[in-house]
């Protein structure tokens, strides 16, 4: 069987066994991988982008590499090598958690449990949820579920059709690795600045497929088209810029503004300042938007494989 046909009927299946399954609670091959890259945290750690990027290349090369070396043991199997695209996809992909955390916390929005919805939000990202009333719980949901749409969906299919299974395994490593030691804290300024610039690296073709099909599949293209043009270089992020930017536009929202990490606020331009105020009801029309655009990205990496191995024959 040809590989672009393997990444094809492989994909499709791991997309679906995450839209059934979604994550599991335990066991997860993703938290597996988080616990080896603390440990080999624990054995380099230096203040010192050196050491920070030998951590990064010694995890990001072994998930890649066991990628590799198991996809070579499979390839005789037409079969087993579908079946290892589908078990990767589905291990790296989490469009169903992303969704299913949405819409929780847009549920207790609803029925006026704001503290709940607090409490929901850090499983969805590193907001204090405490400095957040209700329209910006909304905010950042809708925020998270733009930029998600492109780190847990996305960008995993865009470098599943250029590297097979490797490419699945070394994107979510990759990524995983920018969420655990990529930010700006004093123990990884520089200690996670390799891991952080490759994230920016690795996610660059996603975030725009990303932008580039809520633009297509949202409601207001034009919209999204102004937004992304206008506003995405403006924020802090390479990668995020574009697809908040974009999802603003689609949605007809305005994105941005002050926000708190850890007790530290950051003051980020606004996207699509021409939008309205995120309302609770966003949520779910910004999940439905996701739902789509990864649906259409399946279907884009899918041909885009399968040009590029005819142009090869």
């Amino acid at each position: 069987m040809r590989a672009d046909r393997v990444f094809a009927y492989g994909a499709a299946a791991g997309l679906l066994g995450d839209h059934l399954l979604g994550d599991p609670h335990r066991g997860h091959p993703v938290a597996a991988f988080g616990r080896a890259a603390a440990a080999v945290e624990r054995v380099l750690w230096r203040d010192h982008r050196g050491w920070g990027a030998l951590h990064t290349a010694v995890c990001v090369g072994g998930a890649a590499g066991l990628g590799a070396v198991t996809a070579a043991a499979v390839r005789p199997s037409r079969s087993a090598s579908v079946a290892l695209t589908a078990a990767a996809t589905w291990a790296v992909v989490g469009g169903t958690s992303l969704a299913r955390e949405a819409r929780s916390i847009g549920r207790a929005l609803q029925a006026g449990d704001v503290e709940g919805a607090r409490a929901r939000l850090p499983h969805l990202c590193g907001r204090d949820p405490q400095a957040l009333d209700a329209d910006g719980i909304a905010r950042a949901v809708v925020e998270s579920v733009a930029e998600n749409t492109s780190d847990a969906v996305v960008g995993a299919l865009v470098w599943g059709a250029l590297g097979g299974v490797p490419g699945l395994l070394g994107f979510r490593a990759v990524n995983t690795l920018d969420a655990m030691v990529g930010h700006k804290s004093p123990r990884y300024r520089r200690y996670g600045w390799a891991s952080a610039r490759l994230d920016d690296l690795a996610g660059w073709p996603g975030a725009r497929l990303t932008a580039a099909l809520a633009t297509v599949t949202g409601g207001d293209p034009r919209g999204a088209v102004r937004a992304w043009r206008a506003d995405a270089g403006r924020h802090p992020s390479p990668n995020a810029g574009p697809v908040e930017a974009s999802f603003a536009g689609a949605l007809g929202v305005r994105l941005g503004g002050t926000l708190s990490y850890g007790g530290r606020v950051e003051h980020r331009p606004v996207l699509n300042q021409e939008g309205r105020a995120v309302a609770v009801p966003d949520i779910e029309r910004a999940v439905r938007l996701s739902r789509r655009v990864g649906l259409l990205a399946l279907g884009v990496t899918v041909a885009a494989r399968a040009v590029v191995k005819g142009r090869g024959k």
